[in-house]
């Protein structure tokens, strides 16, 4: 049998792996972003809700990636 997880079952709802995958990362980048603004830091951004996004991005594909494996 394979490792990979074709989809979960969350409460009666079967959920693709890709957007569990995204509900995570939007989740630790929101996290990642209130950390940068209570320490002052998204100051260093030109753009700071397109690298909310791009965190987004990196951390959707990481967790797909290494966590899930999707």
């Amino acid at each position: 049998m394979s490792s990979v997880p074709h989809e979960f079952f969350i409460s009666g709802i079967y959920m693709p792996p890709l957007l569990v995958a995204g509900i995570l990362g939007l989740t630790a980048s929101s996290v990642t972003t209130q950390l940068l603004n209570r320490y002052r830091l998204s100051r260093f951004f030109a753009n700071p809700p397109l690298a909310s996004l791009a965190l987004t991005i990196i951390y959707t594909i990481l967790i797909g990636t290494f966590i899930i494996k999707v």
